[in-house]
């Protein structure tokens, strides 16, 4: 069986133009030809054809490939092991490099890695780098603020549409226990406190319970974030505080 130069071409993912200066400085030419004079290439061509196109992808040059493949002492198996071990080491080095690049990467990611459209259609005119400068003059240096960093970069736009859901479900179950009245040292906040606690852990970096109550207290003392919580409902700041305060205690006795 033979086939034209085209769909060697083709089954080979190079040019016509390629095949034709292969033939013509002697590299690979076709065993035969068609009645029209076209190039006609058998299997054996397509064998060698193979041949030369694994080591053009190792970097060798077309003068070495012609000497390998010509010499009449080199066994046919010979060349495959050669170009295995070529190739693995290759893929070896590839591997060393992607995770190079990877860590360069990860080491210049910062935030949220979603698009300005991603960040309006999930954050709508709430900015989530807002104050991303300030925190990382706070905790640029803790391995929490390194993990959330990381992990943050990773969330695709639907991770964080997720985050935002779980948020907004437990602001408005946390009202509703508050507005029946539920103390704050009562288990059914301490529950919600906990839920907290273990949101942060699960999206953004380990937070334990001494860590949960320094957050708490930063959610009084801070305005921003006391307007945050509040604006859930009244006076939810300092609720919150006192039942993250009150879960620890109950977690840690």
């Amino acid at each position: 069986m033979s086939y034209s130069v085209g769909q060697v071409a083709g089954f080979a993912g190079v040019t016509v133009r390629t095949l034709h200066h292969y033939d013509d400085i002697g590299l690979l030419a076709p065993g035969g030809r068609s009645h029209a004079g076209h190039r006609r290439y058998s299997d054996a061509d397509l064998d060698r054809l193979q041949q030369i196109l694994f080591y053009r992808e190792l970097g060798f040059p077309l003068e070495e490939v012609a000497a390998l493949l010509d010499d009449p002492a080199a066994d046919p198996r010979a060349h495959l092991r050669r170009q295995h071990e070529l190739l693995t080491a290759r893929i070896g080095k590839l591997q060393q490099m992607a995770a190079a690049v990877e860590h360069a990467m990860e080491a210049r990611k910062m935030g949220i890695n979603l698009t300005p459209e991603e960040r309006f259609e999930v954050f709508g005119d709430k900015d989530p780098e807002q104050y991303a400068e300030e925190a990382e003059q706070r905790w640029g240096g803790t391995e929490a603020y390194a993990e959330s960093q990381r992990r943050a970069a990773r969330y695709t736009k639907d991770d964080w549409r997720r985050i935002q859901d779980e948020t907004k479900s437990w602001g408005e179950r946390y009202g509703a226990l508050m507005a029946a009245g539920e103390p704050s040292t009562g288990e059914p906040a301490m529950d919600m406190a906990e839920e907290h606690r273990q949101h942060i852990s699960t999206w953004f970096y380990a937070c334990p319970y001494d860590m949960h109550q320094g957050l708490a207290e930063m959610y009084v003392a801070d305005e921003r974030f006391k307007a945050f919580y509040d604006s859930i409902r009244p006076g939810l700041a300092e609720h919150l505080r006192d039942a993250i305060v009150a879960n620890a205690a109950r977690r840690t006795s």
